[in-house]
């Protein structure tokens, strides 16, 4: 029963989104276990549509941040404002209080705004004054950013980075599906006639059932034993850390409720573990020079642990 209302979602966005299953998969992966999906990609790729074309699939409210270098924490979070016929600050709701927040070209502000979303995306609530908001339920952020390399860029602290439970990429089409999607849009975007496929209450039930997969403790002990092989390596200035294991459990338990499966199975772990760990190993310059990537880090752990 679970499967076919996920299948429903996962065939709804790929009428927008071709040729990109696996990643719509991993988003709806985010969504069932309230985690935040960072997905980096040149632009032009499908980044923002992807973004809406989940929220619109499950009739969720869908609110976009542009990123820019002069945005303020104030305009992440909200704030008080001065209401002059009744003499008090009243509190006015930033574009976070959503259901699916898109925080557009994150890594084009700077650390002092990307920090406002820390305590949004760990406790799902604001803080301001003394005073505690709590955010609506399910909320998730999906932050895109473009490669590093291009001009006007800020990395990403680690203390945030470390939050997202994924990291994912679109990655350019084939020629054939490039061609579908041209044609497809000759006349209008077909994320303008989406109609969801699933409501939030059923939502929240999935988020439920992800919790009720069993993991074995083999399971769990292989989790932590490749998650701890990247704080041993002296390749790596800087190794996951227990939120990492905690992402990785969790994620496999949703990928295994997508594939119609109650229990986790090592293969679960395996699919999920690059998209978990590569952005939160931070590698030593030596190891840069010499041609290492986070990639060869976990393809080492996967050869070098015991599957149970």
């Amino acid at each position: 029963m679970h499967s076919e209302d996920l299948k429903k979602i996962i065939e709804n966005i790929e009428k927008v989104i071709v040729g990109k299953t696996d990643t719509v998969k991993l988003l709806i992966v985010g969504l069932l276990t309230k985690g935040h999906i960072l997905i980096e990609d040149v632009p032009g790729l499908g980044k923002t549509t992807l973004a809406l074309a989940l929220a619109k699939s499950i009739n969720a409210d869908f609110k976009r941040i542009q990123f820019t270098p002069d945005l303020l924490p104030s305009d992440v979070t909200g704030g008080f404002i001065y209401n002059p016929k009744s003499g008090d600050f009243d509190f006015k709701k930033g574009p976070v209080f959503t259901n699916i927040l898109l925080a557009d070209e994150i890594n084009r502000t700077t650390p002092r705004t990307q920090s406002a979303l820390l305590e949004c995306m760990q406790e799902y609530n604001v803080s301001l004054d003394g005073q505690t908001f709590a955010l609506p339920n399910p909320f998730i952020v999906v932050a895109t950013q473009n490669p590093i390399e291009y001009q006007g860029t800020y990395s990403l602290p680690e203390a945030q980075i470390d939050r997202f439970a994924m990291k994912i990429s679109m990655g350019y089409l084939h020629a054939a599906e490039e061609v579908r999607v041209i044609s497809g849009q000759k006349v209008q975007h077909p994320i303008e006639t989406l109609k969801p496929a699933l409501d939030l209450e059923k939502v929240l039930e999935l988020q439920e059932e992800v919790k009720k997969i069993q993991v074995s403790p083999n399971i769990l002990d292989y989790i932590v034993k490749l998650v701890s092989g990247t704080r041993n390596k002296e390749e790596i200035k800087l190794g996951a850390s227990p939120r990492a294991s905690i992402a990785l459990m969790k994620t496999s338990s949703a990928w295994a409720l997508l594939e119609g499966r109650d229990y986790v199975i090592p293969d679960d772990v395996v699919k999920l573990l690059p998209w978990v760990l590569k952005h939160r190993i931070i590698l030593q310059p030596k190891a840069l020079i010499a041609g290492k990537t986070p990639d060869h880090i976990v393809s080492d752990l996967v050869r070098n642990t015991p599957i149970p």
